[in-house]
């Protein structure tokens, strides 16, 4: 099945060429959420992405696993659960099941700064 894309002009590589081009994340103003972009080759087979977010203890925080993309340019939110606990991991996997080609992991470490507590209203 062919799907019809703007950017149809571009070339698509084929699994062993597919890799992640850019990895990066910025945390929004509440402390608690994460914003990711990824982006990886234009491919011609979807592959499968697993993305994983660790404290500095090395615990899981949070996951998600991107299965067959339709694009190549990816947006999303990851939520910072507990305590806040710097550094923090972010690492990105892309992978074909069926042990097909797997290109190298993607991380880096960042802080996140504590949620700000909203200031209490009085009331009269």
């Amino acid at each position: 099945m062919e799907f019809f894309f703007p950017e149809d002009n571009l070339i698509r590589a084929v699994p062993e060429e597919t890799h992640i081009t850019s990895f990066s994340a910025e945390t929004y103003p509440d402390g608690r959420r994460l914003r990711v972009n990824l982006e990886i080759t234009p491919f011609q087979k979807r592959p499968y992405i697993e993305v994983t977010l660790s404290d500095a203890e090395g615990e899981e925080i949070a996951s998600t696993s991107i299965v067959e993309p339709l694009n190549w340019k990816l947006e999303f939110t990851m939520h910072v659960r507990g305590e806040v606990r710097n550094p923090y991991t972010l690492s990105a996997h892309l992978y074909y099941p069926d042990d097909g080609p797997s290109d190298e992991p993607r991380q880096f470490t960042f802080d996140v700064a504590p949620p700000q507590d909203s200031p209490e209203t009085e009331s009269n």
